[in-house]
């Protein structure tokens, strides 16, 4: 009986311990133990096996600096999201089902962690907040601003981090987990300002309080490569060797190995066959069949210091040839290869392609990949423009021959390539021992290596070669495919093997995919005018932007004038040769030539080009105070425009491109000279101008209102002719009520005539009866307070207009595109009161397009628009 009864009061006891609100000694201890061991310390295991994940799935790049924190990689945190998920509901449990025990806070700074590792940063800020304000655990504070000054580093808030810093420094009584963590923390920062120095003091200070002998050796490392880069050899020689403690992974002790003897004697060594035998030692260490890349790259770059050019790029081939165990060290040998070749050979072709190869090695997220990206884009314009002036120029050539030339032109060609494959599997065959059984087996014959078939590669080829001669490019199969394919149908056609097929090969590595075909050469040869015209086309873009580019961008002056005088010479009628003129007058100016000659070209035949008022006034302001000049005078002449002040206008024009001839507002200025021509001068002179306007603008937008402007002076045909399909409106009255009687294809729509294109110009346009507009005596009045309050800077005008004896209309315009047509039309719906416009006015306005105004102003058809409108717009 008494046992019975200790045994209930132990009972009630715990019972009463399980109460989360009684603040006893026996509730706060059994929610202490239960919140820490059940709870916390299960949560905590948890997001560390993740984020030990996220540093076993990291590959350290050796090459490069490393960095302080190893990055967080999204694919790692996907995968542990489960385990993320269980850490989150048991430190949930820690806080909601043990609120008395001291370790709520702790596991609320697990749920502010598990944020920021799947990457909610709101929401771990305001935990980290929480903490911070409300425990009272000093330590606990600590480490929870340490984390939430990482988190403000990596969302380069530098303003909180700063003021974290200057928090974390005035207090006291930091231990020494929580300083190593501020340190690198600190280092992290400096490493995200690219301030090197900080970096080094902050890591330097980390060291005398790390107590993880693996992380040690990483510090150290770090600080060796930041002192080479720094130039201070003898303390990235100490550091080096300190990164050999440890027990590191074997790659960074190689790399350490490595650097070590680079700052201590290879780059002042004078024994240079000292040199290159340490590195043939390392290429020849069986622990290094990994990192054969890496010694051969470093070889590359020592004899790159003795100045042997050749060398350097032999070695740069061979490592990119060589197995590794880092995808990216590739990468930088494709870089280095690139960077020679532009350096010392001014080769851009080569250079653009290395950089391609170096990209598919490198990761685009990688900063070394933008880099590249960024370089690369002028490299890219340049090779594009050169292969198709080399093309275009044999095709057009090719043209020019009887067909029988050509035929033997293009078994030439294919000659010629059957001779590089057999060249370069004669390249890859390699020598092999002169051993007994060689002799056995190929009776010791080595003239063109093995005589055994399958391991000569040049017989191979050439056996290959052979048999597309013979039989051309047929695809493999067995016998009983053949004979089955051939007795299922008299003409078989052979599908391609499926992945599964045994007999599926790689085509990509078959020799005879890399062969030319002689008819598919020949079709490439031009046979009618227009295809040469195209090509022709083509040249004259080419060379034009070759020139340019070689100037700006590449600087070199002489390729530059050498295309830009092709470009005039050959294509005298060119609608770019202002502009060529032009760059030939800078080019020869900074050479020392005759650039007199290209003033007085543009004068004679160019009086009106913006290029020529630049050569007359070389002096000429330039920069933000011409633009605003400019802008001041580019509204002046429209204002005069608009106002019918059209010499007026134009005066004040030339007196701008004579003063600012080449700014930002330059293409603005002469398409407005161009409407003042429409009303000055003859049609065709109207007409030319806008066509060499579209051709030779670069602001898309000025193109497209010069192109409605060109649209009213084509005839039907040219105008049936610019119109693509594609921006074709399906028939507006089919979308709005659709015939349940039209077939399933469609084929009984006829073809609207309006289009859809979003991006011309618009109009506003409210109908009315002449009864109303008799009633709506305070309608412009309004429209103008209206456009004030509403549109202060859209410069909108109104007019109006009869458009059939029963209906008047008011146009507001204009609008630069559909947007901000609809936009004044839901605000006009919404918003716009006057006496006599009335809801049902209100709602049978509508937005159109400058092109489709034309249109409805042939027709008249109000009704047929208004579908279009509502199936477009609405």
């Amino acid at each position: 009986m008494g046992k019975l009864v200790r045994l209930f009061l132990v009972i009630l006891i715990f019972s009463s311990a399980c109460s989360s609100e009684r603040d006893t000694f026996t509730n706060r201890t059994f929610h202490n133990i239960t919140s820490h061991f059940n709870a916390y310390y299960l949560a905590d295991v948890k997001i560390k096996k993740v984020e030990d994940i996220v540093k076993s799935n990291y590959k350290e790049d050796y090459t490069q600096v490393l960095p302080v924190f190893i990055p967080i990689d999204s694919a790692s945190i996907q995968a542990g999201a489960d385990t993320l998920q269980s850490a989150r509901e048991l430190a949930s449990k820690a806080v909601e089902w043990h609120r008395i025990s001291k370790w709520v806070d702790d596991s609320y700074y697990l749920l502010g962690k598990i944020d920021y590792l799947q990457a909610q940063f709101d929401d771990a800020q305001n935990t980290y907040k929480y903490v911070n304000v409300n425990s009272k655990d000093k330590d606990l504070r600590h480490k929870t601003l340490i984390s939430l000054l990482k988190l403000y580093v990596d969302l380069q808030e530098y303003e909180n981090a700063n003021f974290t810093i200057d928090y974390l420094s005035k207090e006291s009584g930091i231990n020494d987990e929580n300083r190593y963590e501020l340190y690198r923390t600190l280092a992290y920062y400096y490493e995200s300002r690219r301030d090197a120095n900080g970096v080094i003091g902050a890591l330097v200070k980390a060291l005398e309080y790390v107590d993880d002998k693996k992380e040690e050796s990483r510090i150290n490392f770090i600080l060796a490569q930041r002192y080479q880069r720094s130039g201070l050899d003898a303390l990235a020689f100490d550091f080096y060797n300190k990164a050999l403690a440890g027990n590191p992974p074997y790659e960074r002790s190689f790399f350490a190995q490595l650097y070590a003897q680079q700052v201590a004697e290879l780059n002042k060594s004078k024994d240079l066959k000292k040199v290159r035998n340490y590195y043939e030692d390392l290429y020849k260490d069986p622990k290094n069949k990994d990192l054969k890349d890496v010694v051969v790259y470093e070889m590359a770059l020592f004899e790159e210091k003795q100045g042997d050019t050749e060398k350097t790029l032999e070695l740069l081939h061979q490592a990119a040839k060589e197995p590794g165990s880092n995808p990216r060290q590739k990468g930088y040998i494709y870089q280095k290869l690139a960077e020679i070749n532009l350096d010392e050979f001014k080769d851009y072709r080569a250079t653009k392609y290395y950089l391609d190869s170096a990209l598919t090695f490198i990761n685009e997220a990688d900063p070394v990949a933008k880099q590249i990206k960024e370089r690369k884009e002028t490299l890219d314009h340049y090779v594009f423009h050169v292969e198709r002036i080399h093309a275009n120029d044999s095709l057009i050539l090719l043209s020019g021959l009887s067909p029988e030339e050509q035929q033997l032109v293009a078994e030439n060609f294919i000659k010629s390539e059957e001779e590089r494959l057999l060249a370069e599997a004669a390249a890859k065959q390699e020598p092999k021992s002169n051993s007994i059984f060689d002799n056995l087996l190929a009776f010791n014959d080595r003239g063109t290596g093995s005589t055994f078939y399958f391991d000569n590669s040049v017989a191979m080829q050439q056996g290959t070669i052979e048999f597309y001669r013979t039989w051309g490019n047929r695809p493999l199969q067995d016998n009983w495919r053949r004979s089955a394919a051939s007795f299922q149908s008299t003409e078989p056609t052979i599908a391609a093997p499926a992945e599964s097929d045994s007999t599926a090969t790689d085509d990509s590595a078959n020799p005879l995919n890399q062969l030319p075909d002689l008819e598919s050469l020949l079709a490439q040869i031009p046979s009618s005018e227009e295809e040469i015209n195209t090509l022709n086309l083509e040249l004259e873009e080419s060379y034009f932007e070759l020139g340019k580019l070689l100037y700006f961008e590449l600087k070199e002056i002489e390729a530059s004038i050498d295309n830009l005088e092709t470009l005039v010479r050959e294509y005298p009628n060119s609608s770019r040769k202002p502009e060529a003129y032009y760059l030939l007058y800078l080019a020869q100016r900074d050479r020392g030539g005759n650039f007199q000659q290209y003033v007085g070209r543009l004068n004679n035949e160019f009086p009106n080009s913006q290029y020529t008022y630049s050569v007359n006034n070389p002096d000429a302001a330039s920069g933000n105070l011409a633009y605003l000049a400019s802008s001041k005078n580019y509204e002046l002449a429209y204002n005069a425009y608009y106002n019918g002040n059209y010499q007026e206008a134009r005066k004040i024009i030339q007196e701008t491109l004579e003063e600012y001839p080449l700014t930002r507002n330059t293409e603005r200025i002469l398409l407005l000279d161009i409407m003042v021509t429409g009303k000055l001068d003859s049609r065709q002179v109207y007409r030319n101008r806008l066509e060499a306007f579209i051709e030779n603008s670069k602001e898309e937008e000025l193109r497209e209102l010069a192109r409605n402007m060109l649209r009213p002076m084509m005839s039907s045909e040219e105008l049936a002719a610019l119109n693509k399909p594609d921006s074709t409106a399906l028939d507006s009255a089919a979308l709005a009520n659709p015939d349940p009687n039209l077939n399933p294809d469609g084929q009984n729509l006829p073809e609207s005539p309006y289009k859809i294109n979003d991006s011309n110009t618009h109009i506003f346009v409210l109908v009315m009866s002449p009864d109303e507009m008799e009633a709506a005596t305070g309608l412009l009045a309004d429209l103008e307070q209206f456009h004030a309050k509403n549109f202060p800077n859209a410069r909108l005008r109104t007019g109006n207009m009869n458009m059939t004896s029963e209906n008047s209309i008011y146009i507001i315009s204009p609008f630069n595109n559909a947007d901000k047509a609809k936009e004044y039309y839901s605000q006009f719906l919404n918003d716009f009161k006057s006496e006599g416009i009335t809801d049902s006015i209100k709602n049978n306005s509508f937005v159109i397009s400058i092109e489709n105004f034309q249109q409805l102003n042939k027709t008249k058809n109000l009704e047929e628009y208004r579908t279009f409108f509502k199936s477009v717009y609405k």
